[in-house]
């Protein structure tokens, strides 16, 4: 260590004023001079990357789809539906012409095949029964249970099974 101090002393670059203020009780005020800032540039992001060709981020499109997300996406689909049908029925219901014997007396007078009543029974009543049978599949994971990805995965299976069974009993009502 001594033999560095004193290669660093003995530099003949360096001077002494250089260590004034180490030593005595004046201090010097230095001056920094800022660069320049550069104009500003009215290039967006995506104009910079595609001059710099740095490649787009390809988010959604590179993942295969799992059987998790997609049970999480219906979830929430399934809700937004419920919640469609809600706010349509209660607006409905403050109309006081229309009532529900009455929707149903008009739909009956359609006179519409048997095949687009029940699909439309079961557009109806998927949302309903898929929400419901995966509501009961959180609460359980809420306890702690199921949690693995095998159960996770037989869960989901289990949910889509029972669901669409609920939604054929739904519709032969």
């Amino acid at each position: 260590m001594a033999l560095f101090i004193g290669r660093f002393a003995a530099n003949k670059h360096l001077v002494s004023c250089y260590f004034r203020g180490l030593y005595t009780s004046s201090l010097r005020t230095v001056s920094i001079k800022a660069a320049p800032a550069p104009p500003p540039s009215t290039e967006t992001f995506d104009e910079k990357n595609a001059r710099l060709k740095r490649p787009q981020s390809p988010h959604l499109t590179i993942y295969k789809p799992q059987l998790t997300s997609m049970l999480s996406i219906t979830h929430r689909m399934t809700g937004m539906a419920l919640c469609g049908y809600m706010t349509v029925l209660g607006l409905g219901s403050l109309t006081p012409f229309v009532d529900f014997p009455f929707l149903a007396e008009s739909i009956a007078n359609l006179h519409l095949p048997g095949a687009v009543l029940y699909s439309g029974k079961a557009m109806i009543a998927f949302p309903a029964a898929y929400h419901f049978i995966n509501g009961i599949r959180h609460l359980l994971w809420d306890t702690g249970r199921f949690l693995t990805i095998k159960h996770v995965y037989t869960t989901g299976y289990i949910t889509l099974g029972i669901s669409l069974l609920f939604t054929a009993w739904l519709v032969t009502l």
